[in-house]
């Protein structure tokens, strides 16, 4: 069994630093796409792309079978929606952006000249509190400043109604373990399961199918590149992986969020779209590995590509994979260093477990009981 000191090493990390540290708002993800095939180029043999931006790293191509692993590679962002006369400028989310966190909040623009910087401003707490309910961020009165006086000004910087914006927060490590950064929700995806890949190739590992290594474009608005791209691969089996809630964070209730902690491993999923032999591979892979992990259990839907993959082509078999993560959806975003190196370990072996040609069909069996 491969240890947990043997998964990421320093090209791994300077990957993962640059490619988050790289914009990639939902519909703008081809730059970053580009550094991550870039550093996948060494482990696959070639690459599919789509028109919108998705792309795979393909192993084995020319086999029949075929089986997936899959991120996304999108961030929540801003749009600029509207420019007042005297030079501020009015937003709309692109994906599930949070007002509350914005105020004091650096951007960037960006433009056909380039970035240009701003900060949404908020007035000072001495000016809100005056006997009254307080105000608080609204989409409606929260609006960035690139300082300017006019409309005319802005516009005369590239900035127009349209342009992306997104926050400028760069990786960190916390006490040795802890990787904190806007958009781990979900380049860390990427990141892990090109790392599959990367130790597919380094422990020789000669797989009877085709494995496509899968980033996906546009899941925070709805899973759209996922619906595109396996119309494009049509494989016979998925596994997605995605972050999930650090539900022991303040103001999360566990009756209703379920019970998930970063540092205890893996969270693995119950969800209609969740094929039940696929996770108990997954699951009988990580008790044969001693790889810990958790469940979850989702009560319509997964909320992930998984759902996009599952109900496509006539149902593809299909299963989650969650990386825990506290703080979703801000710039702070934080998850736990063994949970990535087990997401890896686990998808890894679990990959190795799939047999060429497996339907996966729930009625092998004479009898069909629970």
């Amino acid at each position: 069994m491969m240890s947990e000191q043997t998964i990421l090493n320093k090209k791994s990390l300077n990957f993962l630093e640059e490619y988050l540290n790289n914009a990639a708002p939902t519909g703008y993800e081809s730059n970053g796409q580009k550094i991550w095939m870039d550093y996948l180029k060494p482990y696959v043999d070639e690459f599919i792309t789509d028109a919108y931006g998705s792309a795979v790293g393909v192993i084995n191509p020319k086999a029949e079978y075929k089986v997936v692993i899959e991120g996304h590679a999108d961030e929540i962002s801003w749009y600029v929606n509207y420019i007042t006369d005297n030079g501020l400028i009015h937003v709309i989310r692109n994906g599930g952006s949070d007002h509350i966190i914005a105020p004091s909040k650096k951007v960037n623009i960006h433009t056909k000249k380039g970035i240009v910087k701003g900060v949404f401003g908020w007035p000072a707490i001495h000016t809100r509190l005056k006997g009254k309910e307080e105000d608080t961020p609204k989409i409606e009165n929260i609006t960035i400043d690139v300082g300017c006086d006019t409309k005319e000004e802005v516009l005369a910087l590239g900035v127009h109604v349209g342009c992306v914006i997104t926050y400028p927060d760069t990786f960190e490590i916390l006490n040795g373990n802890k990787f904190v950064c806007r958009a781990l929700d979900n380049r860390m995806g990427g990141f892990m399961i090109a790392e599959v890949a990367r130790l597919i190739k380094e422990n020789n590992i000669d797989l009877p199918f085709g494995l496509y290594v899968t980033n996906s474009v546009q899941e925070e608005i709805g899973l759209r590149g996922a619906e595109m791209i396996t119309q494009t691969i049509k494989p016979n089996v998925a596994i997605i992986t995605d972050v999930c809630h650090d539900t022991t964070t303040p103001m999360i209730d566990k009756k209703s969020e379920g019970d998930s902690k970063i540092g205890a491993g893996p969270v693995i999923s119950y969800a209609p779209a969740i094929q039940h032999n696929v996770r108990e591979l997954i699951i009988e892979t990580a008790e044969k590995n001693d790889i810990p992990f958790q469940r979850h259990a989702s009560s319509r839907a997964t909320g992930t590509d998984t759902d996009a993959f599952a109900y496509s082509n006539g149902g593809v078999p299909s299963a989650l994979i969650s990386l825990p993560l506290r703080y979703m959806h801000t710039t702070v975003e934080m998850v736990h260093r063994s949970d990535v190196e087990n997401v890896i370990k686990l998808i890894f072996e679990s990959v190795k477990q799939i047999k060429e040609g497996e339907n996966f069909n729930y009625f092998k069996e004479k009898s069909y009981s629970l």
